[in-house]
């Protein structure tokens, strides 16, 4: 007699498995926690928590579309360049389990099995901060235009601080659309008083093309040349002196989709005793009403000096114009490295007309090597994409920021498709930045 079939201990194991049925304990809490979580827990980013059977199973038919359709976890760089540490996109087994959970009954499971509950200690995702510095209180009234507010705070550092994480975090989400916090150097005591400080080249006359607003640069003028290839040379289409220092004075933002800065372990960006933080906050009139906000950061101390300091540079062009109804506008800029460096990290900044962003590396052999391509950018997740390993660049690599722009009436996020647009700071007028946190390759 002939056997036909033999069933197999891992065989076995395997029809077994497929027969257990899937529950949220046991199954889908584990990936929830993963991928999900993070923005998904009571008052942070997400519409709503993930946390417990409880908060999840009435999300079940939204969490399959999101999940099955690629929208959620949200990720957009071309998987075929570039591996990266902060990837969460679901791996096929984990998307078949969900997929499992929600179609065959949505089973809670036995509470034992459940995984510890992620902390996040006062709804910090860093961890508890050693230091917060918060904005004094602000009052947004319910109607008029979108205000964009700049605030000076002091730190109050009797020493320098070496900081190995920062959180940026709005005190009313209702109403902070996005921010930023930069650190001001305190005063040089050896510069003379009153002696003019400003970077700007009066040759080129760029203090005649910029609106200024509260000390800050808020947009280029109309009239201001264009420079759209700003890859025609060197950093030719950035403000004089935005590369005169790496040491990167922007240290956290709060935009959608954005994670809070953790440094690579070994490395820390300093904060100078005596420094001022600077806020640069955008609110939004979404509720109608008068509504109140206190933005803080938290900041984490090294416990030791760095290994090795975290920098960073920002590749901008700020002389562009898009013109008005321009579907595919391109837009470059390009910088050479006068040293060999190590990338931990990009991030491509657009606003509502950014299409697409690739980063490219002209590396001294001659080669092209794309470190990031980004073929559907979105304003509303705008990602920092963390190496896997660091990204070696030898001395005069000469990188590449290749930008698309649609200022047309098909792209349904742009506020005005009969505009020419230059660069701002506003939501409603454009940015190109590439920015890049590296460290000096030893």
């Amino acid at each position: 007699m002939i056997k036909l079939f033999t069933t197999t201990p891992l065989l076995a194991i395997c029809l077994a498995a497929a027969n257990t049925p899937v529950t949220f304990t046991h199954d889908v809490a584990p990936i929830l926690y993963k991928h999900c979580v993070a923005c998904h827990h009571p008052n942070d980013i997400a519409p709503m928590s993930l946390l417990t059977y409880k908060d999840a199973r009435p999300w079940a038919a939204s969490i399959r579309q999101a999940v099955l359709s690629g929208k959620m976890p949200p990720w957009k760089a071309d998987p075929h360049f570039g591996k990266w540490s902060n990837d969460p996109r679901l791996s096929d087994t984990e998307i078949a389990t969900l997929k499992a959970w929600i179609d065959g009954g949505k089973l809670q499971g036995d509470p034992k099995d459940m995984p510890p509950l992620p902390d996040f200690p006062d709804g910090w995702k860093i961890g508890k901060p050693d230091a917060i510095i918060t904005i004094p209180e602000q009052t947004i009234e319910g109607t008029g235009p979108d205000e964009y507010v700049y605030l000076n705070v002091p730190t109050n550092f009797k020493e320098d601080r070496w900081i190995i994480a920062s959180e940026l975090r709005p005190g009313n989400r209702r109403i902070v659309h996005h921010a930023h916090v930069f650190v001001v150097d305190p005063p040089d005591p050896n510069k003379t008083a009153g002696a003019k400080t400003t970077n700007l080249d009066p040759q080129r006359e760029y203090a005649n093309w910029l609106k200024i607003k509260q000390g800050t640069i808020e947009w280029v003028r109309p009239e201001a040349p264009v420079i759209d290839n700003g890859c025609s040379v060197d950093d030719n289409g950035t403000f004089p002196g935005s590369h005169t220092s790496d040491l990167g004075s922007l240290i956290s933002s709060y935009l959608p989709g954005r994670e809070a800065d953790v440094y690579p372990e070994g490395t820390a960006r300093k904060i100078p005793a005596g420094a001022t933080l600077n806020f640069q906050i955008h609110y939004s009139r979404t509720t109608g009403k008068k509504e109140v906000d206190a933005t803080s950061v938290g900041l984490i101390f090294a416990k030791e000096p760095p290994r090795q300091i975290s920098r960073r540079i920002d590749l901008s062009n700020h002389m562009f114009m898009i013109p008005a109804g321009d579907s595919e506008h391109s837009v470059t800029e390009c910088h050479t490295f006068n040293k060999d460096i190590l990338v931990t990290s990009l991030t491509p900044h657009m606003h509502l007309r950014g299409k697409s962003m690739r980063i490219v590396a002209d590396l001294p052999s001659g080669e092209k090597k794309t470190l990031l391509y980004v073929p559907a950018y979105s304003f509303n997740w705008q990602i920092t994409y963390r190496a896997e390993e660091p990204i070696f660049l030898p001395k005069g690599t000469r990188v590449e920021i290749l930008a698309t722009f649609d200022n047309s009436a098909n792209n349904p996020l742009n506020p005005d498709a009969t505009r020419p647009v230059r660069w701002g700071s506003a939501s409603e007028t454009e940015m190109m930045d590439g920015w890049i946190e590296y460290l000096d390759a030893h």
